[in-house]
């Protein structure tokens, strides 16, 4: 095993830092959610389960390898590991998965589980996202079912990238967020621009709700 010990160092750097400001932003509350970042192809850095997002420090991230094994390390990753590695394997493009626990998002995957995604549409902020170069256009965030079996799970959005290759984030139901890019702050700014679109969403329902009652 050859691991670039300066390249883990700045990798959990990073991902202290990333973890303080959403943990700032109310996304990621109390020891929930995990943050990745590609080392090389063979290796990746991930929060370690069970820490504070906001008090990460360097001894709260580990070395995994790609199948979600730990390296060299007594700490535990989280179970879902293998939705980090599995984005990995299946795209070299891909250096940062990020997964939050944010209200909003968690509120609408609840509320729209059945329909299977959250449709959002004509907002500005979706050039945010690649591929995206008009506001008018929209997005079906998908919404996969809620499950303690990560290994199936983990399939059920491979192959959905697979019909759906243009997708750069999905919910889990009652659960949160993720999201990925070629680098952690493309990653987090696909998060920020997520969140902006979910807290729409949600105004709007209000509103809307508001306005058809009086």
């Amino acid at each position: 095993m050859i691991v670039n010990e300066m390249m883990f160092q700045t990798a959990a750097q990073n991902i202290c830092e990333v973890g303080r400001f959403l943990y700032s932003k109310g996304w990621c509350p109390a020891t929930s959610s995990n943050f990745s970042v590609r080392i090389d192809q063979d290796y990746a850095a991930i929060t370690a389960s069970g820490k504070h997002k906001g008090e990460l420090t360097e001894e709260d991230i580990l070395l995994i390898d790609l199948n979600g094994k730990a390296i060299q390390s007594n700490l535990k990753s989280s179970a879902e590991t293998f939705l980090h590695t599995g984005l990995y394997q299946r795209d070299k493009a891909i250096k940062s998965v990020l997964h939050t626990h944010s209200v909003n998002a968690t509120v609408l995957s609840r509320l729209y589980e059945k329909q299977g995604f959250i449709r959002v549409e004509d907002f500005e902020v979706l050039k945010a996202l690649p591929n995206i170069e008009t506001h008018e256009t929209f997005l079906n965030i998908p919404i996969f079912l809620n499950t303690q079996d990560i290994a199936t799970l983990s399939k059920e959005v491979d192959q959905y990238l697979d019909n759906n290759p243009h997708t750069f984030g999905y919910c889990i139901a009652g659960h949160g967020f993720y999201t990925w890019g070629n680098n952690l702050n493309a990653a987090r700014r696909h998060i920020e621009a997520f969140e902006f679109l979910f807290e729409c969403a949600i105004l709007e329902m209000q509103l809307q709700c508001k306005s058809n009652a009086s």
